[in-house]
């Protein structure tokens, strides 16, 4: 707004609109350009209106509905409507207040109404309402408003670190699930290669139990067949001596051995063999009394 000047040629700028008097009423709007007026018939530039769209920022403190004060930062982007900019430069003083005032109404009936959480997830509704609160009534101003973002929502410091530590808390328990989770899969993993590992070691040492078995068949056969006069016993004692004449040599060449005690001499083999065929015997003798 300007003071009144009496002049006989005016210029209104662009993105403005001027408002022309006559006596000190007004007598109508002057577009951007060149204007004439007529001093002698009582015509004056009373001022002129920005018709740019204006930006107004706004903080309102409240309370929401679980006792959270929250401090809302809201932007409000108007302008002036160029029909109506009489009404705009007559009827408000300070438009700028004016608009802030009914902020405040709309915001602070609303707000608390609505959980911390609420307004975090609705904020938009709140400047939807807002909005149309400040269209019905500064429409009738010659205001037009274009938008309305409702840029930040603030709680109370000690309320951000309370749920910024719920959030944490949050995290560290979906990761021990997941840290759980995998540990349990691990360990059962782990198990399942134990026993195949196990099985497979049994069926090895079985099927190499069962190859010795066959070829000391065989060797006894053979060795009872080609050499005349001998018995299976006989054989047996022959072959265990060879083995135990192996398994020495084994012994000694092994580097990685230390120093082991063994009864030594060939009686002991026979000693052996002698346990080993009691056992067979004693087996086989439960067996039958068993049937």
């Amino acid at each position: 707004m300007g003071n009144a000047n009496c002049m006989l040629v005016g210029c209104v700028d662009q993105a403005s609109i001027g408002v022309v008097e006559r006596w000190g009423r007004f007598d109508r709007l002057a577009q951007p350009g060149l204007q004439f007026y007529n001093p002698f018939a009582g015509e004056c530039l009373a001022g002129v209106l920005s018709t740019r769209i204006n930006s107004l920022d706004v903080k309102i403190e409240t309370k929401t509905k679980d006792n959270v004060f929250v401090q809302l930062h809201c932007t409000i982007q108007y302008r002036v409507i160029k029909e109506n900019a009489d009404d705009a430069f007559y009827e408000l003083q300070n438009p700028r207040e004016q608009i802030q005032s009914y902020v405040f109404d709309v915001v602070r009936a609303h707000v608390p109404r609505m959980t911390l959480d609420e307004l975090f997830e609705q904020k938009s509704d709140v400047a939807q309402a807002v909005l149309e609160e400040l269209e019905k009534v500064m429409g009738a101003y010659g205001y037009n408003i274009e938008h309305i973002l409702m840029v930040d929502i603030i709680p109370d410091p000690s309320v951000r670190k309370a749920m910024n530590e719920i959030n944490a808390a949050q995290r560290m328990q979906l990761a021990s699930v997941y840290k759980g989770e995998a540990e349990k899969i691990l360990q059962v993993k782990k198990a399942e290669a134990e026993a195949e590992a196990k099985y497979l070691g049994g069926v090895g040492v079985a099927r190499q139990r069962q190859a010795i078995t066959d070829g000391l068949r065989e060797n006894i056969l053979n060795f009872s067949h080609k050499v005349e006069g001998t018995s299976a016993k006989e054989v047996m004692d022959l072959i265990m001596i060879t083995q135990y004449f192996d398994t020495i040599k084994d012994l000694g060449n092994s580097s990685k051995n230390t120093t082991v005690f063994i009864p030594h001499g060939p009686g002991h083999v026979r000693d052996i063999g002698d346990q080993i065929r009691n056992g067979l015997m004693e087996a086989a003798s439960a067996q039958v009394n068993v049937e």
